[in-house]
């Protein structure tokens, strides 16, 4: 008599694929923009539960993009290099010969380890940058400090995306994996453009219903540092009455959300990329974890 023990202990499963099923349903066939970065990009476990994840994504009939910096594997490089991290008004200073080490790490090492990664699941994800089919078209950004412009370098303010080749990659089954780097509009440079940003304009610009951010927080605290109480869902408009009074390193990510629901994405959602699978958690259960902003539209929305 060891089937009903056998049959009692695989029901918690069943449960969980159950639970998952109308997240499935309402997802097939939807883009789904993935802005991988924090914790999940350094450690290895996590990376690996990462790749996991985005291909169970493809698996189950999303289209999902991943866009990615490398903030912590540049500093390195650069150090390497001899080449010191500077960084103004929260973004690296960046040099031609800077340039050349971004471009190196992000398009050489991050990207292709990630697409290794993906890849072992079967042949499907395929690197490219935003040089790459004019993906990410920049201009050279001059961040305000104490009212006048500064000139930080190669530093780019993202102008268009042309989203042909990544279009043609999820035609064809793939799953793109685009380094946040663009060519320039006007002076024959590349830039370095931020990743939050960058997985902001291309998720609006393909028109995906959500985009995904990985911090190495919970979400955005209610009243932080006095509480770590998470708010778990926002409107554009709630969220941007918030935006002065955030810390620097969740002004891109927040502002990348707030840009993506004014441009047609569905949803926006920071999550917490130190929890394994929290991609899964966050698309596919009940309770989802981390931040969700909504359009200010949405039928029946609240904060």
């Amino acid at each position: 008599m060891t089937t009903p023990t056998r049959k009692h202990t695989a029901l918690p499963k069943a449960r969980t694929l159950i639970e998952a099923l109308p997240w499935l349903t309402r997802h097939h066939g939807k883009t789904v923009v993935i802005k991988f970065g924090g914790n999940a990009m350094v450690d290895e476990e996590l990376k690996a539960a990462f790749a996991q994840d985005v291909v169970f994504l493809h698996h189950a009939g999303l289209r999902p993009v991943v866009v990615h910096g490398g903030g912590p594997q540049i500093s390195a490089q650069l150090d390497r290099h001899g080449l010191t991290s500077e960084f103004k008004a929260g973004l690296r200073v960046t040099s031609p010969e800077a340039m050349d080490v971004v471009r190196m790490v992000l398009a050489g090492q991050v990207q292709r380890e990630l697409v290794g990664l993906l890849n072992q699941h079967g042949p499907l994800a395929v690197g490219l940058t935003g040089e790459d089919a004019h993906t990410i078209t920049a201009t050279k950004h001059l961040p305000t400090i104490d009212g006048e412009p500064v000139d930080i370098g190669r530093v780019g303010e993202i102008t268009r995306i042309d989203t042909g080749a990544v279009e043609a990659l999820l035609a064809d089954g793939r799953i793109p994996v685009v380094s946040s780097i663009a060519r320039a509009e006007d002076d024959g440079h590349v830039y370095n453009v931020n990743a939050d940003t960058a997985a902001a304009a291309l998720a609006a610009a393909l028109g995906a219903e959500t985009l995904m951010v990985l911090t190495d927080v919970e979400g955005l605290y209610e009243d932080w540092p006095h509480s770590d109480e998470v708010i778990s869902r926002l409107t554009a408009t709630e969220l941007e009455k918030l935006l002065p009074d955030l810390s620097s390193g969740m002004v891109p990510k927040m502002e990348g959300c707030l840009f993506a629901v004014r441009n047609g994405v569905t949803t926006a959602r920071v999550i917490d990329g130190r929890v394994p699978h929290s991609i899964l958690l966050e698309i596919f259960t009940d309770e989802g974890i981390g931040t969700m902003v909504v359009p200010d539209q949405e039928p029946g929305g609240q904060g």
